[in-house]
């Protein structure tokens, strides 16, 4: 293992849930957050943050990312070394597109580069996933296209979703936040065995659609019962934005995350017609927002 003094690491923004997928199935996008770690020999901890949002991200020991560093260093019984970090900000925070995967993704890949790799990406992935509770932001922020997760015997099974080239992901990026612990505070601990059972014939349905495109698969597929139907009143505009997106050729629309982000998929040929329809509905509302369509990251985390 050769130690290196600086690496920088790249890490793609994510979107989870995808309707049904609660908990277990997340894509990553393209749009993306830089981390550029440097070894100091003196000196204490140095944190530089520009881009979107950077006043409000903390430039001390509790940065979400400088923790995961740490963490890299705690599972492999050493002391993390003096570092300066440099962030480049381009995913927004809290709103439910996986900034704080990103971050997680980002200070563990770095720290294991650094160190010249003594953990495989697989060990770098559950303790991503310990630090982050829940895989589905960030197996493909490390991993990169649409993967579902589920638990075993051993720790984690990875399958990687196929997703068809003529699927679009349009998201709209509203100015308001809504924080995670929120979102999940409104959710019933108990669901009935038919929710149960509506969201697994869905998400099956769903991994259907996405792989071949089918548009009434997907139409049908992106359905909920597990969270949306809870959480979309913590979004104002969630049921105008909904009906705009599917009326301008959107096969449907979900809550990105926890929200307050809202992905559409639609076809190549309506992608554009869904963006400016969100839009028009959000700025009826009264609400500020960045629309646009994304494509695939099929790479997850790349470091230099």
């Amino acid at each position: 293992m050769s130690v290196v003094s600086t690496i920088t690491v790249t890490v793609p923004a994510t979107t989870a849930n995808l309707g049904p997928g609660f908990d277990c199935i997340g894509a990553a996008l393209k749009l993306y957050n830089e981390f550029k770690f440097t070894r100091l020999e003196e000196g204490g901890l140095s944190i530089h943050v520009t881009g979107t949002e950077a006043e409000r991200v903390q430039p001390d020991e509790s940065n979400l990312l400088y923790q995961a560093f740490v963490k890299f260093y705690q599972h492999i019984e050493q002391t993390p070394p003096t570092v300066k970090i440099e962030i480049k900000l381009g995913v927004p925070l809290a709103r439910g597109l996986g900034s704080s995967a990103t971050a997680i993704v980002g200070g563990l890949v770095a720290a294991n580069q650094l160190e010249g790799t003594p953990m495989s990406q697989s060990q770098v992935m559950e303790l991503a996933i310990a630090m982050e509770g829940h895989p589905d932001n960030v197996v493909p922020a490390l991993l990169g296209g649409c993967r579902l997760a589920a638990t075993s015997g051993a720790g984690w099974e990875i399958c990687d979703v196929p997703w068809h080239k003529d699927v679009v992901p349009v998201v709209a990026i509203p100015d308001f936040e809504l924080s995670t612990s929120k979102a999940r505070g409104v959710l019933p601990t108990e669901v009935s065995r038919a929710d149960a059972i509506f969201n697994t014939a869905h998400l099956g349905l769903l991994l259907r659609g996405l792989e071949t495109g089918n548009g009434q698969w997907l139409k049908t597929g992106l359905q909920d019962r597990l969270h949306q139907p809870y959480r979309k009143a913590l979004i104002p505009g969630y049921d105008a934005l909904n009906i705009a997106a599917v009326s301008a050729g959107a096969y449907g629309m979900v809550i990105s995350g926890a929200g307050p982000t809202l992905l559409a998929l639609a076809d190549k040929l309506h992608s554009k017609a869904v963006e400016a329809a969100m839009l028009a509905a959000w700025q009826e509302e009264g609400i500020t927002a960045e629309v646009r369509s994304l494509s695939l990251d099929t790479q997850g985390a790349k470091s230099f």
